[in-house]
């Protein structure tokens, strides 16, 4: 699939380090079912770099971070968490730069039919700086009809720096990058290098199952079994047939089978359960749901089934992983 892209009308190129005092906009757009460590990561640069701004000069921050959603009120995150959002519909633009996140996750579908907030959208996009979505995130930008708008300094001839890493105008960079690049721009390498360092590492499933993260750049993988394996990652928490899958496809279950192990390399069976797999050991991590109850929300039935697919994939109990992995502090929970 060709990324679409185009290029803000500002690059921040004039910006000069610690002498900026115009507040920035960092909106996150949020839907039932987001994935949380990647927003809690965005949020917690802007925070940090506001903290030290705060540290070593007078002055209001730079930074203003804004969560919201179509209708307002609690989102829940793909682990169950809450966060508070303010309604899109209330939230007015100002003269002031803006950024747009939009989260993905599991929700994306039902967020497409959310008109409040594709209209929102609509509305806001022109006026945004970068207008950057997270894996499945770029599907709300479809629905509304808008292109992406990433961050132009991670792209180009300038000279690479530690914290990020430049791109291909054909790769869409990564939403934690951006904001540390921007961090970077705005206040200088020394503070952005405080800031990164000061953000705790999100933790890595053990299995490499996203087919957002890790397929889309294969150009052997067909945008039909591409659409089968995100439909898959989006239902894990409910009974699916191979029939199921095969008609998202819409392919034989025979024929969907050979393509959908020739082109991803694993059974649609084995990627199921590896990406509910991965969802149980980041619900593990991000909350603190009982293992029985992860279970049943991971599609794997009970935590004594949960225990053994760990011992034999793992070598650990999902508790012992728990204990293990630390989920790394946020203003989210």
């Amino acid at each position: 699939m060709e990324l679409v892209n185009t290029s803000p009308r500002s690059s921040w190129q004039t910006a000069v380090p610690m002498q900026t005092s115009e507040t920035t906009r960092v909106d996150i757009a949020l839907f039932n079912g987001f994935t949380l460590p990647k927003v809690a990561a965005i949020i917690e640069i802007f925070q940090k770099a506001n903290a030290l701004i705060a540290s070593r000069r007078s002055g209001r921050a730079l930074y203003d971070v804004s969560l919201l959603s179509a209708s307002g009120g609690r989102i829940a995150s793909s682990s169950w968490m809450f966060v508070w959002t303010e309604s899109v519909e209330s939230h007015r633009g100002t003269n002031d730069t803006h950024l747009l996140f939009i989260a993905g996750g599991t929700g994306v579908q039902q967020a497409c039919r959310e008109e409040r907030l594709t209209n929102w959208l609509r509305r806001r996009h022109p006026f945004s700086e970068i207008v950057h979505p997270i894996s499945e995130g770029r599907l709300l930008l479809e629905a509304a009809g808008l292109p992406s708008r990433y961050c132009p300094l991670l792209y180009g001839d300038n000279e690479a720096h530690d914290l990020y890493s430049l791109r291909p105008l054909s790769e869409a960079p990564d939403a934690v990058h951006t904001a540390l690049r921007i961090v970077e721009e705005d206040l200088g390498p020394e503070l952005a290098r405080l800031v990164a360092n000061s953000v705790a590492p999100q933790p890595k499933a053990p299995f490499r199952s996203s087919i957002t993260d890790n397929l889309m750049p294969q150009p052997q993988v067909s945008e039909k079994i591409l659409a089968s394996a995100r439909w898959l990652e989006a239902n894990v928490d409910r009974p699916i047939s191979i029939d199921d899958a095969a008609q998202v496809a819409a392919m034989s279950e025979r024929n969907f089978l050979r393509r959908f192990k020739s082109e991803i390399g694993m059974t649609p069976s084995d990627y199921l359960l590896r990406a509910r797999l991965n969802m149980s050991c980041r619900m593990l991590v991000e909350s603190r749901l009982p293992v029985d109850k992860i279970a049943r929300r991971c599609g794997i039935g009970s935590g004594g089934q949960l225990a053994k697919l760990f011992r034999k994939y793992l070598a650990t109990t999902p508790t012992d992983y728990r204990m293990r992995k630390e989920a790394p502090p946020s203003c989210l929970a």
